[in-house]
């Protein structure tokens, strides 16, 4: 696509997108104020106490414009003002108890109205808008951080994304082929029949409300738990979340009294078996094998606890 194509592309978004939020209704979500009046109501709302000039620096607002909205919002008793002991140009700004309430109240409008448009799409398509909307913001936006992730317990879904997620990766990166996905399928259907919660666990990562990595350990018997379906997503690569979930699983394993820890891999996972050497792992066999396509040599390693 020529550059005057992805420019046009991204203009045509934008409308879209304007028109999808109401943005340039005069009436935002059907409330007394505009798109403007909204977010900045939103940003005192959502501070103890904001000065006018940071107010407009932040928004890339008008100064005289911005201070006429603040005289409609105090004639409204929406806010209260109070001089800026650092700019005495400029005001402090609080929402008064009446501004709080209509804060909250376009808070909550905002969230129907987006989950109105989520409940119309299939299942795992709200979380395929918001990955998306993360991946435009951390392109685009200079102070954008990586959103930390939380390691949370399985749930209804979350296994068969394990399944696909994984299915996907190997397939695009390293040409395997569907005896992967069947593979994944059987481990994580059998973990899913015969779950334990006493001797087994499965967790995954999350950012932002949308998987990015997950591990799962099972009983093998004899002691020996089994550590299986470790993954990361690209989008999540270099915060160290491969090595948070292999803590994990170390950690249940002693807890639980298993003896010993072990794993199946592949040597072209590179980043994986850094991990497993750094946490102690010892490789005790491997072979040349061709069960998913092309010859890999799998390896199995070892952690005594």
């Amino acid at each position: 696509m020529s550059d005057i194509a992805l420019i046009e592309t991204a203009r045509d978004f934008n409308r879209f997108y304007t028109n999808f939020l109401g943005l340039l209704n005069k009436a935002y979500l059907d409330s007394p104020y505009t798109l403007t009046d909204a977010r900045i109501l939103f940003e005192i709302g959502s501070h103890a106490g904001v000065s006018a000039t940071a107010l407009a620096r932040d928004l890339h607002l008008d100064p005289a414009y911005l201070s006429r909205i603040l005289k409609r919002f105090r004639a409204e008793r929406l806010i209260e003002t109070s001089p800026d002991p650092a700019d005495l140009r400029s005001q402090i700004i609080i929402v008064t108890d009446r501004g709080r309430e209509e804060f909250e109240e376009l808070g909550r409008r905002a969230n129907a109205q987006i989950a109105a448009r989520f409940d119309t799409l299939a299942t795992g398509e709200p979380q395929a808008v918001v990955l998306a909307m993360n991946t435009i913001r951390a392109l685009l936006d200079p102070a954008a951080k990586p959103a930390p992730a939380i390691i949370r317990a399985h749930r209804a879904g979350d296994i068969g994304w394990i399944v696909e997620s994984q299915s996907r990766f190997y397939t695009e990166e390293y040409g395997w082929d569907l005896r992967f996905e069947a593979l994944a399928a059987e481990v994580a259907g059998k973990f899913l029949a015969n779950f334990d919660p006493e001797n087994e666990y499965c967790w995954i990562a999350e950012r932002r409300a949308v998987n990015v990595g997950s591990v799962l350990i099972t009983n093998g018997g004899d002691g020996i738990a089994k550590l299986r379906l470790l993954y990361v997503d690209k989008s999540a690569r270099g915060l160290g979340l491969g090595k948070l979930l292999v803590d994990e699983c170390i950690r249940f394993a002693k807890q639980k009294g298993y003896r010993q820890l072990s794993l199946w891999t592949n040597d072209m996972l590179e980043a994986a078996r850094g991990i497993y050497i750094k946490a102690g792992f010892r490789l005790v066999s491997e072979e040349r094998h061709k069960k998913f396509g092309p010859e890999a040599n799998g390896q199995t390693w070892v952690l005594d606890l």
